[in-house]
């Protein structure tokens, strides 16, 4: 395969990819590894955007990544079900200050005319997380963009994670001004920002359309694009067209500066320093075990004002839908066709969703399952210990007891049941309800249209039950996958019996935990229930409804929810079936009460299972 070779005028710089092996002749693929689109000045501080190059820029292999906890598997990883040995072999190097770099895929042949619709995948995974992890690899994605006849780019890009994204303090504050920077933390948000410039600036070279870009992501990454959604920037000077968000794992209230410093104090204690340029200039691998639940922080400079509006409850309302159809769909020619046709500048423009520009139209939606991503925690509460920690924090008995008994949990309730009700309160908590809030609130703002709303219920090939990123195996396609996916199966079915990442030993089957439950191990789970033909359906529903909505189509009528799953079903259904698919009632009657502040505190301490104390008397 030949090495493509990319002169890029703007840059004066010929940048050197790869041509992966999912290239075909029919769907030649071309991939840009590891361009740094920013500089990391020092530690704690803005990013500036990159805009020399020297004359060739190898981008054959990717860059530097966060540092970040090495070894291991990533929670997505555990949560595929697949083996250790399935896993490919990634040697990243961790560099803070050489982080800030992305990942081109795109189809052969593009020139600066070509203007294909951009993608930019913002990763989750919290303080451990990569753009250049396998998982996300575009090759699959783009071609089969390509093949139907909707070529895209498809970009991934590291950012700053943990301490070193999100430290704030009133002091770090100071400082920052001190040096000219606007605002403090956030800096793994700004670092974001600063890849859509880079994207909005330089992509045009590379074929893409930097006025057509639309954020994707999920988990953390899903809660970031909410951040870019709310932010003062976005209003001012929008550099993204649309997005989507998938299953967001977002905190409705987030900390203003003196409550960040109060948790940046803590981690410094444990340092042993008391002075900011101590803790910059402390050793980098020293530092990623802290701060992991670190994150966006109210800063008085990023957001727009009224963001929290966004996740008040708001009822008795009803948005004027008039129904919209998807657009007619472009007609499907041969792959060689449409390579030849990129090369043109005058190839059609779909129609454009029509929005004000700092109304980005949005898909969003989660899965029925998102709070296994806490299983191993959420395994080890016991029904008196849950009881005791939500009536502390609701502060309420007649709160608390409201919230456990839509919940079925008391102090009575059986310990081999008690972890299936607390992941279902921590997934409604967490992610289910604050995504609904946030859904009725956009479609609010946008005046009842621009806003499309899906049930991701599909079951992950490996694990046979739905559970947090199984969505991630269908949309890129690169998680290796049971026997029973390939070919056609009639193997038995595999049950759930249990939150499955109890432990991290392979070698054991079954671990029973303090409460006498038990959870299947990662070598049970050999046999899946989603054979070839139903894998392939949502593979392709979730596919091609991404890229029609980055081509500026409808990806479903408003007025409907489209459902991924379970069990192969993919379609658009009546706004009825969300009542069936979620606890949309049980909200209203548990949470409304709440607000959205308790409603998180709850979720959240659930989520991170008891302390060493009381809790586990």
């Amino acid at each position: 395969m030949s090495s493509p070779k990319l002169y890029h005028t703007a840059l004066k710089s010929t940048f050197c990819g790869i041509e992966p092996a999912l290239s075909t002749p029919d769907a030649q693929i071309h991939q840009y590894f590891g361009i740094q689109y920013a500089t990391v000045p020092a530690r704690f501080r803005q990013s500036k955007l990159r805009t020399s190059y020297p004359p060739i820029t190898d981008a054959t292999a990717h860059g530097p990544i966060c540092p970040q906890v090495r070894g291991g598997r990533t929670a997505e990883e555990l949560l595929f079900g697949i083996s250790a040995d399935e896993i490919p072999q990634q040697n990243l190097k961790h560099d803070e200050f050489e982080c800030l770099n992305l990942n081109i895929t795109c189809p052969a042949g593009l020139t600066p005319h070509s203007r294909i619709p951009v993608m930019l995948w913002v990763h989750g995974g919290g303080h451990r997380g990569s753009g250049s992890h396998w998982v996300y690899d575009g090759a699959p994605m783009v071609r089969k963009s390509v093949e139907n006849g909707k070529p895209i780019m498809l970009v991934t890009f590291n950012f700053r994670l943990g301490l070193f994204g999100f430290a704030a303090s009133p002091t770090i504050r100071d400082d920052n001004k001190r040096a000219g920077d606007e605002g403090t933390g956030n800096y793994g948000l700004r670092d974001q920002r600063q890849a859509m410039n880079w994207l909005h600036r330089y992509i045009g070279d590379f074929g893409g359309d930097p006025n057509n870009i639309t954020l994707f992501g999920t988990s953390t990454g899903a809660a970031d694009i909410i951040c870019h959604l709310l932010s003062k920037a976005n209003k001012t000077q929008p550099l993204f067209q649309r997005a989507i968000i998938q299953s967001a794992v977002f905190e409705p209230i987030l900390p203003d500066i003196p409550s960040a410093g109060w948790h940046l104090s803590r981690v410094m204690s444990t340092l042993h320093v008391s002075q900011i340029d101590s803790l910059r200039a402390i050793e980098a691998d020293k530092l990623v075990g802290l701060g992991h639940t670190l994150r966006a922080i109210d800063d008085g400079f990023f957001f727009r004002d009224d963001w929290k509006n966004h996740f008040e409850i708001h009822h008795h309302h009803h948005h004027a839908h008039k129904a919209s159809t998807l657009l007619p769909p472009s007609t499907r020619s041969r792959s060689r066709s449409i390579i030849q046709s990129l090369r043109s500048p005058s190839r059609t423009r779909s129609p454009r969703l029509q929005l004000p520009s700092t109304l980005q139209p949005l898909i969003i939606g989660d899965s029925v399952s998102d709070s296994l991503l806490w299983s191993r925690p959420i395994s080890m509460w016991t029904p008196n210990a849950v009881v005791r920690r939500v009536k502390a924090i609701c502060q309420s008995l007649s709160k608390a007891s409201n919230l456990l008994r839509a919940y079925d949990i008391s102090s009575y309730t059986p310990d081999d049941e008690i972890v299936d009700r607390v992941l279902d309160l921590v997934n409604d908590a967490r992610v289910a309800w604050p995504t609904e809030c946030f859904n009725e609130n956009a479609k609010r703002e946008r005046g009842g249209h621009g806003v499309w709303r899906y049930v991701f219920d599909q079951e992950g090939p490996s694990r046979g039950l739905p559970h947090h990123a199984a969505d991630l195996i269908y949309l890129f396609d690169t998680v290796p996958l049971p026997a029973s996916a390939r070919p056609s199966s009639t193997e038995p079915e595999v049950f759930y019996d249990g939150p499955f990442d109890c432990s991290d030993d392979e070698d054991a089957e079954i671990v029973k935990c303090d409460n006498g439950a038990r959870y299947i191990e990662e070598s049970q789970w050999e046999t899946a229930v989603v054979d070839e033909y139903s894998y392939a359906r949502v593979r392709d529903a979730i596919n091609e409804r991404w890229v029609a909505f980055a081509y500026g189509e409808a990806p479903w009528r408003e007025d409907k929810v489209f459902v991924f799953g379970p069990e192969g079903e993919a379609g658009e259904r009546s706004s009825g079936i969300f009542e069936g698919r979620r606890r949309k009632q049980m909200w209203k009657e548990a949470f409304d009460p709440l607000g959205p502040q308790l409603v998180q505190k709850v979720g959240v301490e659930l989520s991170r299972g008891p302390s060493l104390g009381a809790d586990r008397a």
